[in-house]
């Protein structure tokens, strides 16, 4: 069942995500060849923290981080480790999520570690246009396929792959609510879009194929093909003026 919030809860949850924006801008600031990844996952907490949220990420399901760090060929759920050093030329997907207030947000972005290619660039640069293009869907009255559809178009239009076994989801006082948001069309239930609705939108593009594997620690998912992979990510409400990003300034 798909849980409409009130304009008091989303001003909570806007609340937790301008927090998880400005907790992101700050742990970007901190990418560089040589840093850890389990340094950035360390600000992240304390950033949290001080502001009396807590990482939403940590604990859930057993998962021992505060944000996912996946490097290159990984799409998600990386695992921060003190042994995963950045280096100049990879690119680094930070998701991360906060509770404030019993509120979640969730966000995630993928940025150049140093001096990426052109083709890694477009990568990223794709993976956030196929973002928009969907948020711009998530109006009261449309389905939520014409969400998927629109992701679908720009990512199929640059020739690159869709990441088709993870896909986005509601979410409120839950990390993962109804309903959930292929980024490709689909077949099955199909619900009208409301207002009070909060979606967590969340593109995953490869330069190769769509299939995707998992790790052994049960949580890193990767490309098949080896290809690189990003992941662009908002908590989005629709509201009565249309689609707005919580998880901004």
């Amino acid at each position: 069942m798909i849980n409409i919030k009130t304009p008091h809860e989303i001003e909570l949850m806007r609340e937790s995500g301008r927090l998880l924006f400005n907790c992101m801008q700050e742990v970007l600031g901190h990418v560089k060849p040589g840093v850890t990844t389990m340094q950035l996952d360390r600000i992240v907490e304390q950033y949290l923290g001080d502001a009396g949220a807590t990482p939403s990420f940590k604990g859930y399901n057993g998962f021992p981080g505060s944000i996912c760090t996946s490097v290159n060929d990984g799409v998600v759920h990386g695992i921060p480790s003190d042994r995963k050093v950045l280096r100049d030329g990879d690119i680094l997907s930070i998701d991360m999520g906060a509770i404030l207030n019993g509120w979640q947000s969730d966000m995630a972005r993928t940025v150049a570690v140093g001096d990426i290619t052109s083709t890694e660039q477009l990568l990223i640069d794709v993976t956030r246009e196929s973002f928009f293009a969907g948020m711009r869907e998530a109006r009261a009255g449309n389905r939520l396929k014409d969400i998927s559809r629109a992701i679908e178009e720009v990512i199929l239009r640059n020739d690159m792959g869709i990441v088709r076994e993870l896909v986005g989801h509601g979410i409120g006082r839950e990390m993962h609510e109804a309903p959930e948001i292929p980024n490709f069309s689909f077949r099955g239930p199909n619900p009208r879009l409301d207002v009070g609705m909060v979606l967590a939108i969340e593109p995953m593009v490869t330069l190769g194929g769509d299939a995707v594997c998992w790790m052994d620690d049960g949580w890193l998912v990767k490309t098949a093909d080896g290809s690189l992979a990003a992941h662009y990510e908002n908590t989005v409400a629709i509201t009565e003026n249309g689609p707005e990003i919580l998880t901004a300034p």
